[in-house]
């Protein structure tokens, strides 16, 4: 190993010394052995500060690489971490385990019989960009008696900007105006479809521009939407749009009026095909909610909803009623509704539809609950030319997460 500038200059050091010596007496061989012995020891020490220098320096180095390599470990790590706590993950399970008697004219049809049923299964991923864009998919498992089969469907897909508390806006599938909120208060949609959404008179989301917020200290809500109408099941192109509104006023926390509207031709006006009618639908509801005790009505009005292409036009009426009350600390709640519709009152005026259920909900985790119900449906008119009943009785459930 080469020596340093500093053993150059004590080697240098020393010989001066000798030679002052040597220039005033002539240095013995014992002198010169001695001061060969001290140069060497000298050099000796240098070599061994150099070594430990060098194993110093390549330590610093290995250091200095496993600090940047932690550095970006946890750069990594820190985006992970940011895009897991940005990212949220649900899911709703509906299923049922009951007998079903089902009789057309008096006659049992095939939906009569025992049988374990997976109603809806929802799973969801909410995605957020910064505190104002956002993004949500929700896929929809259901089985499709039509088809013997199962389906898979996008319940939601959008991406949301929001502004503020009063001005939140998604464009793509998304809720509507209508359904999920009366579900909301409802409270037991595992158990049932609320009533536009039983009858088949409106649905839960569609495909379009959706707006909403709260206002006036969030006492006031509005909710407007620009649709195809087709339904988020069929995402299709219509000549034009469809309209749904809703404006809520909650005169406390625990209390809600609604009234809400939709116009339109629901996906069937084509650009080859014309329609005959604009389908219109008004709503109202009344609901009062405090944890397991709920109390609410329901009320539409609706005209054309089936006849967008027909030449004769119709209307339909409807209102729900229903109550839930706990009974203890453990959630325990015993619950009923009750339905009564005219859904043909031009073209049918005696055709009536009658719904009511009852049953015992119990809690048995977080996110898990069974109920025992038992159901009635009931539609006929009074020439006995639709004459349909179902009595269903049995266990529901809502698994979530």
């Amino acid at each position: 190993m080469r020596p340093t500038h500093l053993a150059a200059a004590i080697v240098v050091a020393l010989a001066s010394t000798s030679f002052n010596a040597a220039a005033q007496s002539a240095p013995s061989a014992q002198d010169i052995a001695e001061l060969k012995a001290q140069i060497a020891a000298l050099q000796a020490q240098i070599e061994s500060l150099e070594e430990r220098a060098d194993a110093q320096s390549d330590v610093n180095i290995t250091q200095a690489k496993a600090l940047e390599d932690a550095d970006a470990t946890k750069g990594k790590v820190d985006k992970l971490a940011k895009l897991v706590n940005d990212t949220k993950i649900s899911g709703r399970l509906y299923y049922d385990l009951t007998n079903i008697d089902d009789k057309n004219r008096g006659v049992k049809t095939d939906k009569s019989g025992f049988a374990f049923d997976i109603k809806r299964f929802y799973l969801g991923v909410d995605h957020k960009f910064n505190d104002q864009w956002s993004m949500n998919l929700t896929t929809d498992f259901q089985y499709s008696s039509a088809i013997s089969s199962t389906e898979v469907y996008l319940k939601k897909a959008y991406v949301q900007y929001k502004l503020s508390d009063a001005f939140v806006l998604r464009a793509g599938a998304a809720d509507l105006p209508w359904v999920p909120f009366a579900e909301n208060y409802y409270g037991m949609r595992y158990i049932e479809n609320t009533l536009i959404d039983r009858l088949k008179f409106g649905t839960s989301a569609d495909w379009g521009l959706h707006a909403g917020g709260k206002v006036a200290d969030g006492s006031m809500e509005y909710a407007v939407a620009a649709l195809n109408g087709n339904g988020y099941k069929n995402p299709s192109r219509s000549k034009g749009l469809d309209f749904e509104g809703r404006l809520s006023f909650a005169p406390t926390d625990k209390t809600v009026l609604a009234i809400g509207a939709y116009s339109g031709t629901l996906g069937k006006e084509k650009q080859t095909v014309n329609a005959q009618h604009t389908a219109n639908r008004m709503d109202f509801l009344a609901a009062y909610a405090s944890g397991n005790t709920r109390f609410g009505v329901e009320y539409f009005q609706a005209k054309n909803w089936n006849n967008v292409l027909t030449v004769a036009t119709d209307k339909a009426t409807g209102w729900s009623l229903w109550g839930s009350m706990g009974l203890n600390e453990k959630g325990v709640t015993v619950f009923g509704r009750y339905d009564r519709s005219d859904i043909s009152k031009t073209l049918d005026p005696s055709l009536q539809d009658t719904y009511y259920n009852l049953g015992v909900e119990f809690p048995i985790a977080p996110g898990v609950k069974i109920a025992t119900v038992y159901k009635h449906t009931d539609q006929r008119n009074d020439a006995r030319s639709k004459d349909l009943k179902t009595d269903e009785f049995g266990v529901w459930g809502e698994f979530r997460f």
